[in-house]
């Protein structure tokens, strides 16, 4: 740490506590893996209707994210935490009760909501509390909770799998909601969105408590160099010097999303079971093996982000994530024993490329790139781009199956992962260890 910048244990508490809304986000989205192969049976599903229960939570997260932005702005970081948690509860009820196909479309559609709400919400709240140094390592504290939220939900299906117990999954969500609602009665607004609504000695005091030095130089620092969302509107997105950074965000969230990993997370079981691992069973152990995964290369990544920097993790990572996928396509050109451990190999190793790169970086970077006056609101578009992906791929994937196969559908995957190569190297700039200010002192130059 910086001699210059201490962090306290309370804003690694308070750090925590936000990043439960990537645990949330991470096990509402991915619960439905295994969910699915006894809510298709259990309600005689078509392979379109399968498709529409996971890409409607999408399509809510698509809203969400959307009017999350500009929710974070007018009433605060922290409320908007607590607003995402009454969603994923009445989303996770209705899904616990549901007694058939419209009934689960809706509870996915308000867990989608909270999913889409959340998702811009706790990497702004964390980034807005963190010093600059270890801006990158803390906002990946979500994308960490979001891996984990993942694995517990893979650990969930595989445990209720003997019985085909749907519901249970589902209601695990309970656990996490009540946690994250305690929780955030112990933690404070965000000192930047306080001192832009004339809350000066509240900012100050929260300063002191997140950071034992420095807190009346950034107290300062906001005054001088931060504008005041109540004074911006969705006209400062066309600046001429917010152009580049609005659509850099955009191109990094899409990213993420495009090079095909919400495939992996929401059909892992599918996929496993179309490359030779035959029961319900195996096919969800091999995707707790994915799900461990993510976790343990994330953890690597919170070291890494903030030493190596955001640019060639990304770089590292799209070369991985790409030949991991055109090896996945080899794969399945085979049959037996082989292909079904060279599949397993390949889809481990792209995940991991994925959770060292576009994973955690995606998110740093758009909490890293726009002023405090926009924002929200910018993040809420970036946010919104990266669920309309999201939902397009996850609405797609099935039939793309179908008419391209297996190994056309991961190549596609693979050529896109090349295109953010170029992305990424041409326009991405480096933010490593740099203030807000200085960053957008580099977009003005």
């Amino acid at each position: 740490m910086s001699k210059g910048l201490k962090y306290t244990g309370f804003s690694l508490f308070i750090t925590c506590i936000a990043a439960m809304g990537g645990l949330l986000f991470g096990f509402n989205t991915s619960i439905i893996s295994g969910a699915l192969l006894f809510l298709a049976k259990d309600f005689e599903l078509t392979t379109f209707q399968e498709e529409l229960i996971v890409s409607t939570l999408l399509l809510g997260a698509l809203f969400g994210a959307l009017m999350g932005g500009v929710i974070a702005d007018k009433i605060g970081r922290k409320k908007t935490l607590f607003l995402t948690l009454f969603l994923f509860f009445i989303g996770v009820f209705i899904l616990a009760q549901a007694s058939g196909f419209h009934a689960l479309l809706l509870g996915r559609l308000i867990s989608g909501l909270a999913v889409g709400i959340v998702s811009m919400a706790a990497p702004l709240y964390i980034a807005e509390m963190a010093p600059a140094e270890h801006r990158g390592a803390l906002v990946s504290f979500n994308q960490l909770a979001i891996t984990l939220g993942i694995l517990m939900a893979y650990v969930v299906s595989y445990t209720f799998a003997s019985e085909g117990a749907w519901r249970a999954m589902f209601a695990f969500g309970y656990i996490l909601i009540g946690a994250q609602f305690v929780g955030l009665f112990f933690v404070p607004e965000t000192p930047s969105w306080l001192f832009s609504h004339n809350k000066k000695e509240v900012a100050e005091h929260v300063l002191h408590k997140i950071r034992h030095a420095q807190a009346e130089k950034h107290l300062v620092d906001l005054g001088k160099h931060e504008d005041v969302p109540t004074k911006k509107d969705w006209k400062e997105l066309l600046k001429t010097d917010m152009r580049k950074p609005f659509l850099i965000g955009i191109g990094v969230a899409v990213l993420q999303s495009v090079t095909g990993i919400n495939t992996v997370i929401y059909y892992a079981p599918n996929i496993f079971q179309a490359a030779g691992f035959d029961t319900a069973h195996t096919a969800l152990l091999a995707t707790v093996l994915v799900g461990i995964v993510n976790v343990a290369v994330t953890i690597v990544s919170l070291w890494l982000i903030d030493r190596i920097g955001r640019k060639p993790l990304l770089i590292a990572g799209l070369i991985g994530m790409a030949l991991s996928l055109v090896l996945l396509g080899v794969a399945f050109l085979g049959s037996g024993e082989a292909a079904g451990l060279i599949s397993l190999v390949a889809l481990q190793l792209y995940v991991a490329f994925f959770a060292v790169s576009l994973g955690p970086v995606a998110w740093v970077l758009i909490a890293e790139v726009y002023p405090l006056g926009i924002r929200g609101r910018a993040m809420g578009i970036a946010t919104f781009a990266n669920w309309a992906s999201n939902y397009i791929v996850a609405l797609t994937f099935l039939s793309l199956i179908r008419e391209w196969g297996v190994v056309g559908t991961f190549w596609l995957y693979a050529l896109i992962c090349f295109f953010g190569l170029w992305f990424v190297i041409k326009l991405v700039p480096e933010t490593k260890g740099k203030t807000f200010e200085q960053i957008q002192n580099y977009w003005k130059k």
